[in-house]
């Protein structure tokens, strides 16, 4: 199979290699069952029975899945909208994860469900409940990982679209074509007030909390439900476009919303948080402009430091062997190298939930 990329973006999948990245996460979730274990007994908190992961099927949400079912033994409800493979089209990567995820589920006993439907719609909402309610599920860990360029208002019908671009003025950097290997210049024209608006729609906290209101008033939250949303901050170079732009302003609402749900579980011993993690290669975060050249600069670095880490490594799941460290490292002796900036952060609550909390 011959891969197919347009504006940094890989058009087909391979349905084996798929299977293959989702058996290896898999594979490590189960490596640090006993450890995550422990950890939860010595912090006194259960691990999950039930979870629902929303935006399921790549990166942080499919990882997320992945160490809840296989680290912790706990029943999934995952949704997603995906393409399925045609005569003539092979199917989204996320396609294909899901259903390696669903069959590696059964051949454990695990349950799992998989909705292939669009997460902002209230009929997927009532699908979930229903789902919920016909299996005896209540839902002790929620995961909002959704990102998406449109989202259809479900109480206006209106379809905002979200926007890429600087606030105030005109950013110009440099940018990294994959195919080519060639950089250059990109100019992007700032946002008006209704582009900002539009992308708060789409990517801001406000379907978040719809989920967690229709959940709570379905009665298929447990208590102490945890929330947790995932959201990302980036260094100065890239902050005219992402954090100090119109997506900036959408992720600030995402984090204001984790304290709003926050107090509307707490009353049954629940909380939210926002997990801000590193960088990493999505379908998601390679359309944006200047990101990909700060990406590659950025696990380059991580790499030779022996710090990279991808989706699976934030869940808490270190890789099976010790990754080496650069002689110049190894002289400062038993110290660890300083994170780089792009290192996770959190925000939201007081503490991360045990799934997503990094050891060491």
């Amino acid at each position: 199979m011959k891969p197919m990329i347009r504006g940094n973006i890989c058009l087909n999948a391979h349905p084996e290699g798929c299977a293959a990245m989702v058996d290896g996460w898999i594979a490590r979730a189960k490596a640090a069952a006993t450890s995550m274990t422990a950890a939860a007994e010595a912090a006194g908190k259960p691990l999950p029975r039930a979870t629902l992961v929303l935006g399921c099927s790549t990166g942080y949400g499919l990882a997320s899945r992945i160490t809840a079912a296989f680290g912790c033994g706990a029943a999934t409800v995952g949704v997603s909208l995906e393409r399925e493979p045609s005569d003539r089209k092979p199917g989204t990567p996320g396609w294909y994860d899901n259903r390696a995820f669903d069959a590696a589920a059964a051949r454990d006993g695990i349950f799992s469900a998989t909705i292939d439907a669009d997460a902002f719609a209230d009929e997927t909402r009532a699908a979930v409940v229903a789902l919920a309610r016909e299996r005896g599920l209540r839902f002790d860990q929620v995961v909002y990982s959704l990102a998406s360029p449109v989202r259809v208002d479900p109480a206006t019908g209106v379809m905002h679209r979200s926007a890429l671009k600087p606030i105030g003025e005109p950013f110009t950097g440099r940018t990294f074509d994959v195919v080519d290997g060639r950089m250059s210049e990109v100019t992007i024209q700032p946002a008006t007030d209704d582009e900002v608006e539009a992308t708060v729609k789409v990517m801001g906290g406000e379907d978040w909390e719809l989920w967690i209101g229709a959940l709570s008033e379905a009665g298929v939250l447990a208590p102490g439900c945890v929330t947790l949303a995932y959201s990302y901050v980036g260094p100065a170079h890239t902050s005219a476009i992402y954090r100090g732009g119109s997506i900036g302003r959408a992720k600030e609402h995402l984090e204001r919303t984790a304290k709003s749900i926050a107090d509307r579980l707490s009353a049954s011993g629940g909380a939210a948080y926002v997990a801000v993690n590193k960088a990493v290669v999505t379908r998601a975060s390679a359309v944006i402009p200047v990101v990909a050249l700060y990406v590659a600069a950025l696990f380059k670095t991580m790499k030779e430091l022996g710090l990279h880490e991808d989706c699976q490594d934030a869940q808490a799941v270190p890789r099976p062997t010790p990754r080496p460290r650069r002689r110049a490292d190894r002289r400062r002796g038993p110290h660890t190298p300083r994170r780089p900036r792009d290192a996770r952060r959190r925000a939201g609550s007081d503490r991360p939930p045990l799934l997503l909390r990094r050891r060491g």
